[in-house]
């Protein structure tokens, strides 16, 4: 038995110390007054003897209530009842203290099992709360009650094996509204006419039309089947239920039938169901599993009933289904008014305002005008600016999945407010952002890495990365047929065919070729980084090759990566990448190595100083982990923390479309902490044509740290057995039966200059001194680390490195190299390529020496912008321009030797005779 007064120190102290996480369980004590609070022991019950077991301590003060063993699991009568007085009626909290007994029966699994309190507040509808679990443990909030004010009577049923100590009950404290949501006069204002959601006046009769249309028939068929099925509800007033997913689908179907055929038979159906349903709803005090994405799917779909049966509705059934939705958006994680948590990271960034409440606030307008103004606040004054300054990058900071689900939401509330109104409200830039998910696309079928990634279970089957949803209205809203194209990859959308039906234009043709796109895109200075590829072949054992870098743009926090600088590379699978993998959130292994920079392919630095942050406990070296997020533009900008480095240049060519290169190099220096004095990473694709080596990605790092006792450790990541040689490792991976090899050479250092460590095992998944168990059977958890670190301690330490993507048993092309001035000149197959060999752009003169035998191309990168002057052994020589940002110089030459200079020279023209 555990002593009550340490439990409750404890629990305070744990409450105390913990640091909010975007992603936690919700604190019960989140929202309500501490000084309002009062208790309740066992000693103020009525106790029900035959049933409940009084432990009294020294004094024979009842210190617990349990129930007895042979206690009827049928009883009627209350276990223990309280007559309770708070000081004025209002929204009251209940914590219930207990402790679990030797008899508390565990899970099959050996788990801790959940206890279940019942609780009536006098003559009211007996509720179902949990009163110990895993996550609570002892000291549970059982949710929020309307008290009276004058005296009332709590009867509790308790479950075996929990000893509960007091209950105790707190005024609630709705989350504060911003004063200027409190003065938030709308601009745009919901129609006065029904339906609004989805559809209005104008655009109904189009949607009718379009119904059995092409690629509509089916999905119309689907809800003709469905919404004329009858669907019997037997519900109890008395007893409540837990969410039916399925239901919610019918009653929402039956509803759009309506909206399409007026048949008034199937729309009472839905009204009739939506109401009784909303009437016995009740998800009680679950916290955990995100319970908050399913309430807000009833008061979505609740939203949608009101509004498109909205003539059908009686007075008083608008009346009840208003106060369940109200009642319902109270237990949203985001609370309500909603301004508990941010709508522009985090759970908040999800439906629950972009969807749910902003439905709901548009269906109830009428009746309740204060819903939309709190919700088109947050939209049009807080999420609209901020994505139209984050999506100048046309990439998601969440990443690949996280970005897919949370973006998914936002064009909910772009397509509300635009089919409401007629006028798109968000800036035209979202409609470019879903070909970030088509140029991460890898042929396997799988995604570049880039954020936390679901950990999906295929249960053996290919894996092919999805998020429908999304495509469904992003090509919808765009009308972009390549989305389209995606969209039916993933498979479609065949369980919601009223979403398709509302967004479908059945006149738009999919295009599944897209190979219109450019092989490279550059994604600009918010969330700086590049893709490049040999091809558009994204099939099963395709041989292209695709590459990518990172870095330069702004830190978001949550599920973005500490992983500036990261480097990918996949050809016949993954090569070179990241090998931490998203088990579950705030974990040590998931703050301390899954999102941190060790698990990339990128420059680490270890300072034993540097201060451990947001429950961190390893020091890896990389740059700053972060989870704090920017909310306007502005403190992006205006904030250091959120400084991540800057795009120093980036461009592709000669070809726009088929580019020979593809360079990109950033600043990075502020993507670390004050330990980092200056670092740039340079990346140059070469698409080199072949299909013996069809492409190579030339690598620089220019790191100078504020103490030489800095260890430096460039870092790559593969998930097979490399191979160690004497220029560097071999690197390889298979898909579908094919192998590749990466041949990886380190040019400087030399290799007399440096050392080599390959971690496998359990030590590549660790963070120095602190190793970390994995349990998966992806290959990420059984990968290699390949770092290299100089010998001899410095503070400036240069490293450049050639990759060679080579298709098996085909040896790796010839590399010469040398240094000129400021820049690497290196030379590889058809290809000259120089590189500043500093963090600067490059001011001098660059000579160039072409071997005979063939015309090659070269590209100079990194050069400060200006006029240059190209002259040739074969007295040809021109002025060529270098655009700022962009910092690149390409010609053709043959053999012979070339200077290349800053500044013009203009030859002096000679007088015809």
């Amino acid at each position: 038995m555990y002593n009550m007064e340490k439990l409750i120190n404890a629990k305070r102290a744990l409450l105390k110390g913990c640091c909010c996480l975007l992603l936690c369980t919700i604190s019960p004590l989140r929202g309500f007054s501490q000084s309002d609070a009062q208790q309740w022991y066992g000693d103020q019950a009525t106790i029900n003897s035959n049933a409940i077991e009084a432990i009294r301590d020294a004094t024979h003060k009842i210190q617990w209530l349990a129930l007895k063993p042979q206690a009827d699991s049928n009883r009627t009568p209350p276990d223990i009842i309280y007559k309770i007085k708070v000081p004025r009626a209002g929204i009251y909290e209940m914590i219930t203290y207990t402790a679990a007994g030797a008899d508390l029966p565990p899970t099959p699994d050996g788990k801790t099992a959940t206890a279940y309190i019942r609780i009536q507040i006098d003559q009211e509808r007996p509720t179902r709360r949990i009163l110990y679990d895993a996550y609570g443990g002892a000291i549970q909030s059982s949710g929020k009650f309307t008290l009276t004010g004058r005296e009332q009577i709590i009867k509790l049923w308790l479950p075996k094996g929990i000893q509960l100590g007091h209950i105790e009950w707190k005024a609630y404290v709705p989350p504060p509204v911003p004063e200027a949501a409190q003065h938030y006069v709308p601009a745009i204002t919901p129609p006065a006419s029904h339906p609004r959601l989805w559809v209005n006046e104008q655009t109904l009769p189009v949607i009718k039309a379009h119904l059995n249309m092409g690629d509509n028939q089916p999905a119309w068929a689907k809800v003709k089947q469905l919404a004329e099925t009858p669907y019997p509800f037997a519900f109890d007033a008395n007893k409540e239920i837990f969410h039916n997913e399925e239901l919610e689908k019918v009653a929402q179907t039956k509803a759009f039938y309506y909206l399409m055929t007026d048949n008034k038979k199937i729309g009472r159906e839905a009204v009739q169901l939506m109401v009784h349903y909303l009437s016995v709803l009740e998800f009680g005090n679950i916290r955990y599993g995100d319970i908050t994405r399913e309430i807000g799917r009833a008061i979505y779909i609740g939203s949608t009933v009101y509004d498109w049966c909205y003539d059908l509705l009686s007075k008083q059934e608008r009346q009840a289904l208003c106060k369940h939705l109200m009642r319902l958006a109270m237990d949203m994680e985001i609370g309500w008014p909603p301004f508990d948590n941010s709508a522009i990271n985090g759970h908040g960034n999800e439906a629950q305002v972009s969807r749910d409440l902003l439905a709901m606030s548009i269906a109830i307008y009428n009746e309740d005008p204060l819903p939309y103004q709190y919700t088109s606040y947050i939209v049009l004054e807080q999420l609209v600016p901020m994505r139209k300054f984050e999506y100048q990058s046309p990439r998601h900071n969440q990443g690949v999945d996280y970005g897919a689900y949370r973006f998914g939401w936002e064009m909910h509330a772009a397509w509300l407010f635009y089919r409401m109104t007629g006028t798109p409200v968000f800036d035209d830039n979202i409609k470019r952002l879903s070909d970030y998910w088509l140029y991460m696309r890898l042929p396997d079928g799988d995604m570049l890495h880039d954020g936390d990634k679901f950990n999906v279970n295929t249960h053996g089957k290919p894996f092919y990365w999805k998020q429908p949803q999304t495509m469904l209205l992003c090509y919808g809203y765009n009308h972009d047929p390549l989305i389209k194209g995606e969209f039916e990859r993933e498979g479609g959308l065949p369980d919601n065919p009223v979403l398709y039906l509302l967004v479908n234009d059945p006149a738009l043709k999919a295009e599944p070729d897209i190979a219109s796109l450019p092989l490279t895109k550059d994604f600009g200075p918010v969330l700086g980084g590049m893709v490049a590829r040999t091809g558009w072949n994204n099939i099963p054992g395709s041989s292209d090759v695709i590459g990518a870098i990172k870095g330069g743009g702004y830190h978001f926090g949550n599920h973005q990566h500490a992983d500036a600088g990261e480097l990918q590379i996949y050809y016949h699978g993954m090569q070179v990448g990241c090998i931490g993998l998203y088990l579950s959130y705030g974990t040590p292994y998931d703050f301390n190595f899954n999102k941190r920079s060790i698990s990339h392919s990128m420059m680490l630095a270890r300072d034993p100083a540097e201060p451990l942050l947001f429950r961190t406990e390893a020091n890896d070296g990389g740059s700053r982990f972060s989870q704090r997020f920017p909310v306007t533009p502005r403190e992006t900008i205006t904030d250091p923390w959120f400084d991540y480095g800057t795009v120093q240049s980036s461009d592709y060519g000669p070809s726009a479309q088929t580019p020979s290169y593809s360079y990109f190099k950033a600043d990075l220096t502020a993507a670390y902490t004050s330990k980092m004095s200056s670092y740039t990473r340079g990346f140059c694709f070469l698409n080199l044509g072949r299909t013996d080596v069809p492409a190579a990605i030339i690598l620089t790092d220019d790191m100078t740290t504020s103490s030489p006792a800095f260890k430096k450790y460039w870092q790559i990541n593969t998930l097979k057995a490399p191979v160690e040689t004497a220029n560097g490792v071999i690197l390889h991976n298979e898909q579908s039966g094919i192998s590749g090899n990466t041949y990886t050479d380190m040019l400087v250092p030399a290799a007399k200059d440096r050392e080599t460590t390959i971690l496998s095992g359990d030590k590549a998944n660790s963070t120095f001194e602190f190793p970390y168990k994995v349990n998966s059977d992806k290959p990420e958890a059984h990968a290699y680390r390949i770092m290299v670190a100089p010998k001899t301690a410095q503070q400036r330490d240069r490293f450049l490195t050639v990759f060679q993507m080579a298709a098996n048993g085909v040896a790796p092309l010839p590399v010469d190299f040398y240094e000129t001035g400021d820049s690497y000149i290196i030379t590889l197959a058809d290809r000259i390529v120089g590189m500043s060999a500093s963090t600067d752009l490059v001011h001098t003169p660059i000579t160039i020496k072409v071997p005979a035998g063939k015309n090659y191309d070269v590209v100079l990168t990194g050069l400060a912008p200006g006029f240059w002057h190209v002259a040739g052994s074969d007295k040809q020589a021109t002025n060529r321009k270098v655009i700022a940002g962009k910092n690149t110089l390409f010609f053709r030459a043959t053999v012979g030797e070339y200077v290349i200079t800053p500044g013009r020279v203009y030859e002096p023209v000679q007088a015809k005779k």
